[in-house]
């Protein structure tokens, strides 16, 4: 399992039925994404620096348990597709309980976005090498 995110539900997190709020699991899937890249060594400071971010077009969530206060959850993530230049791309995203339950399924499709410009981009040659050793879900597709 390609864990990015480990942590507890914190009290902020949490709605007026004391479970997880909806944008919180958005949060915790953006956390898990920048640790992703990190861990390939695409930081967001380099991106900064390239005038590079990522943009999402879509965010689906799917809601499968309850979290509530305190649980502590565990966040995969995965490439579900890309484009062959790697200029959009889809991740999967899995939110486990502490008692390994999926509690929610997460996918975002988006890209790279040239922050000078306002227009899509691509990351360089080297970044792009580095995203293409991101883990790959089984249904992985390449366009």
């Amino acid at each position: 399992m390609d864990i990015f995110f480990e942590g507890p539900v914190m009290w902020a997190q949490l709605d007026a039925n004391m479970h997880m709020r909806h944008s919180a699991y958005a949060d915790f899937a953006a956390q898990a994404r920048l640790n992703m890249l990190d861990k390939v060594g695409i930081q967001a400071r380099d991106l900064v620096a390239l005038h590079l971010g990522p943009i999402l077009f879509r965010e689906e969530l799917i809601y499968h348990r309850e979290v509530g206060p305190n649980d502590y959850l565990k966040v995969t993530c995965r490439i579900a597709k890309t484009k062959k230049d790697g200029s959009r791309w889809s991740i999967r995203h899995e939110l486990f309980r502490q008692d390994g339950v999926k509690a929610a399924t997460i996918n975002v499709d988006g890209a790279w976005m040239d922050t000078a410009k306002r227009k899509l981009g691509t990351l360089p040659p080297e970044l792009q090498q580095r995203f293409s050793t991101l883990p790959l879900t089984e249904d992985y597709v390449e366009e």
